[in-house]
């Protein structure tokens, strides 16, 4: 199973190398942005699982960042744990209006923190208990097996609708090859990664017929997504 990806928005190095050191050994990924701005590109650009988003940053401040995340339909679900040296309750309130889902005040313990974060995570993962995900018009139905495109019924392989499934959990993320066969082959299965490339060619022809747009896009030297095509 790919680990998920949290943003770490935060300007004291120290305490930046400290999450990243914690955080990876629970088995999370960690991207950094020591600034609101680039906090907000690399949103864009990595759409983490998780944002733990530090209160006072330079340029854009972390309230202003949580209040961007939920004001764009993209983002508006991504879970935001505010990090602060504020342990006042009027401070607390403001932070959870803003629209973050946790308030985790400095000094912390980081084992607490890693539960604060997997415990937002659960409650933001609709898609963990949905039996219907959906991207544009692509409707795969877990329980049944069943993918349609547009209302009309398509036919997978059961390793294209494993994938399939998976890239649909996860709109916009970039997997690699090898990140693909952890997730949809398992760990213990020996597999060229060069098979990835011949499932995703079988899984585009089937969705891509009668001239319907690609939304499996290819990223150079990276993997891929499901996503809307580039314009």
């Amino acid at each position: 199973m790919t680990k998920p990806l949290v943003l770490v928005v935060e300007d004291e190095a120290p305490l930046v190398t400290m999450l990243r050191y914690n955080l990876e050994k629970e088995g999370f990924q960690v991207c950094e942005a020591s600034d609101g701005e680039e906090a907000l590109v690399q949103i864009a650009e990595r759409k983490p699982d998780l944002v733990l988003l530090d209160w006072m940053l330079p340029l854009v401040s972390g309230i202003e960042v949580c209040r961007r995340i939920r004001r764009s339909p993209e983002t508006r679900s991504l879970p935001v744990v505010i990090l602060t040296a504020r342990g006042e309750e009027t401070d607390r309130v403001r932070g959870l209006d803003s629209g973050a889902d946790d308030y985790v005040v400095k000094p912390f313990s980081p084992s607490e923190l890693v539960a604060r974060l997997r415990a937002v995570m659960r409650r933001a993962q609709p898609n963990a208990t949905q039996n219907v995900l959906q991207f544009a018009d692509v409707e795969v139905d877990t329980v049944a097996h069943r993918v349609s495109r547009g209302g009309k019924s398509i036919h997978l392989g059961p390793t294209e609708f494993r994938l399939l499934r998976y890239l649909i959990a996860h709109p916009g993320r970039v997997f690699s090859r090898e990140q693909l066969l952890d997730a949809v082959w398992g760990h213990d299965v020996y597999v060229e990664a060069r098979t990835v490339d011949v499932h995703i060619r079988r899984l585009r022809k089937a969705l891509n017929s009668d001239d319907a747009v690609d939304v499996v896009r290819t990223v150079r030297s990276a993997g891929y997504a499901l996503d809307h095509p580039m314009r």
